[in-house]
């Protein structure tokens, strides 16, 4: 099961909980689908073989990295329940293994995430620029961008200019800094090439927090999407909102560009970065949500 005994969950208890699980259970398999400003290898994993193809994934933002455990928690409990022939919230996993292909990216900004859990040492790259781009201080729990100062969720192709405007962000920092181009970030070009290259029918992005769900951009999403929103909603306990004023994210670019349904999940309630003692109280609404993005389509 995924270990928080530590308070905390990093790259490095990423990267040994998805060797434990593929040694578990050899039908999960993992990928490299790029790498990290710093080098760190974006993992990807893939469970089920079915012809419905999704995607989801978790740690855009820096502080919000407890949507990587929960999303690991997830494809924990579903290959478990696979090779038991058993249920998963309700539904047969087995039956989800043979209609469903699931790629997972749980940790797309492993060097944010890093810097937001342990901060930096004195022999960092990135000290003295960081140091200046967070106002001198040494304290990066509310760091949400990348390594670079660039939020990797205001970097995709929808009306990014418009985005940029309206953050009124000349440079790099802690938050809202869009690059200085769409896809500008490694982090960001990983998760595009991956969307670009297998043909999905439904993505949902994992964020923190307020127990929301946004499924609309600019009237591009099909005219299912708010009814399949509001299915997510039914399963979780969490609102459904007509998102307005807002561009550059990874949802709003999907959405564009292929018109199929794109969902940003808020887990939890609170304050970032959510705290560890919330864990299971989350994840007991968000897990049957994320079964329920498995089935929309059926």
């Amino acid at each position: 099961m995924v270990d928080l005994s530590s308070g905390q969950y990093g790259y490095s208890e990423l990267v040994g909980e998805c060797d434990r699980l593929m040694r578990a259970f050899p039908f999960l398999r993992g990928y490299v689908i790029g790498h990290s400003v710093l080098g760190r290898p974006i993992v990807a994993l893939k469970c089920g073989e079915g012809s419905r193809r999704i995607h989801m994934n978790a740690s855009f933002h820096a502080n919000e990295w407890i949507t990587t455990p929960l999303l690991m928690r997830f494809v924990e409990e579903w290959a478990e329940a696979c090779s038991q022939d058993g249920q998963l919230f309700g539904e047969q996993a087995c039956r989800l293994y043979r209609e469903t292909e699931v790629w997972i990216v749980p940790m797309v900004n492993p060097d944010g995430v890093q810097l937001a859990l342990e901060g930096i040492e004195p022999g960092h790259p990135y000290r003295q620029q960081l140091l200046q781009w967070n106002k001198g201080s040494e304290q990066f729990d509310q760091w949400k961008a990348n390594i670079r100062g660039v939020d990797l969720n205001d970097q995709f192709p929808a009306h990014w200019e418009e985005e940029r405007l309206r953050r009124g962000m000349e440079g790099p920092g802690p938050r809202d800094f869009p690059g200085p181009f769409p896809l500008s970030e490694p982090e960001a070009q990983a998760l595009a090439r991956l969307t670009q290259t297998i043909p999905f029918d439904s993505v949902l992005a994992l964020h923190t927090q307020g127990e929301e769900i946004y499924w609309n951009y600019r009237e591009y999403e099909p005219e299912q999407a708010e009814v399949l929103a509001d299915r997510l909603g039914e399963a979780s306990g969490y609102k459904p909102v007509k998102l307005t004023g807002s561009d550059a994210g990874y949802k709003d670019w999907f959405i564009q560009r292929f018109r199929r349904p794109g969902f940003t999940v808020e887990a939890g309630f609170g304050a970032n970065p959510l705290p560890v003692e919330k864990f299971e109280e989350i994840y007991a609404k968000v897990g049957p949500l994320l079964k329920e993005f498995m089935v929309l389509h059926r």
